[in-house]
């Protein structure tokens, strides 16, 4: 074998005399939605200290990295901003929460609560995940909410109602792609078409839907004239 050479014939790697090494310590853990693997998965999330290595023995700190989040499944890192992206089964559960809420808030702009705009209520509701739905049931709903925020049926989308669909939507729609978003508009405008043309107030209450979804005006105009021409 030639000096300086491996067994291979190669040129001999020389040591390396200095580095970095960043030991990882455990801080949390918990269920997240992980890029790599494309589903839920277990993570840890991981906190990491850097120092200076000498013929790869650790001697000097050299400070702290950000925090990682490590895949129980695959090991691969990520920031921790993939936390801020809901699990299948938490945007599953967002999805049914928010066509529900849609559904109520055009039911109760109908007015009137036609048995045919309860039953493609019903269906659409049972749709997203709320497998039990009956037309019983958000007929009771609609009137309790009625009742509990004293808003008379058939009058534009108050404040209270539009705060409630705020909150069901907004967080929803950051993880939606703009197809996605249409849908949950264009479920509510079968609903307030379902037992004739759009009202007043049921156009109000999609266009606050709409908004909530950050879909534009011009948009929100567009789908609900498509949706109107469009036979049920």
């Amino acid at each position: 074998m030639l000096p300086g050479r491996g067994r291979d014939g190669r040129a001999a790697r020389p040591a390396r005399i200095l580095g970095t090494r960043t030991a990882w310590s455990a801080v949390g853990d918990g269920e997240f939605f992980c890029p790599g693997c494309g589903g839920d998965r277990n993570y840890q999330r991981l906190a990491g200290h850097r120092r200076f290595t000498l013929l790869g023995v650790p001697v000097l700190p050299r400070g702290e990295t950000a925090p990682v989040v490590e895949c129980a499944a695959c090991r691969r890192h990520f920031g921790t901003e993939v936390l801020d992206h809901p699990t299948t089964t938490r945007f599953s559960a967002m999805l049914r929460d928010a066509v529900h809420t849609v559904a109520l808030a055009v039911l109760a702009a109908g007015g009137t609560c036609a048995r045919t705009s309860l039953e493609t209520a019903a269906t659409t509701v049972r749709a997203a995940g709320f497998d039990d739905c009956t037309v019983d049931q958000l007929s009771a709903l609609v009137e309790a909410l009625a009742a509990d925020t004293g808003r008379v049926f058939a009058e534009p989308c108050g404040a209270g109602l539009a705060i409630e669909l705020h909150e069901a939507l907004d967080p929803l729609a950051a993880h939606l792609a703009p197809a996605g978003r249409e849908s949950i508009l264009l479920q509510g405008a079968r609903i307030a078409l379902a037992d004739g043309p759009y009202t007043p107030a049921e156009r109000d209450a999609l266009a606050t839907v709409g908004a909530a979804l950050t879909i534009c005006t011009d948009d929100v105009t567009r789908l609900l004239a498509a949706a109107a021409r469009t036979p049920s």
